[in-house]
């Protein structure tokens, strides 16, 4: 769930709270592979002026931490036996 991600990067980023209106704008409780490039790039758009550029690098902190941190690779995985 993404719920569970966003728990994992607030604990390495205390203070960063404005992914939880992210989570909100996807319907919490939102699964993980709701956060695609399209999804975050709706959810800037609808942000204002003031708050879209902080937001911009708050949702790109957290996609490299997806990333680096395996998230996004458990969220699909593949070669799964059936």
């Amino acid at each position: 769930m993404l719920r569970d991600a966003l728990n994992a990067f607030r604990a390495t980023r205390p203070g960063q709270t404005g992914l939880d209106r992210f989570e909100a704008f996807l319907g919490a409780p939102a699964p993980l592979l709701g956060f695609t490039p399209l999804t975050g790039e709706a959810w800037l758009r609808s942000l204002d002026d003031a708050e879209r550029e902080a937001s911009r690098a708050e949702l790109a902190a957290f996609r490299a931490f997806l990333r680096d941190h395996g998230w996004l690779d458990a969220a699909r995985p593949v070669n799964v036996p059936d």
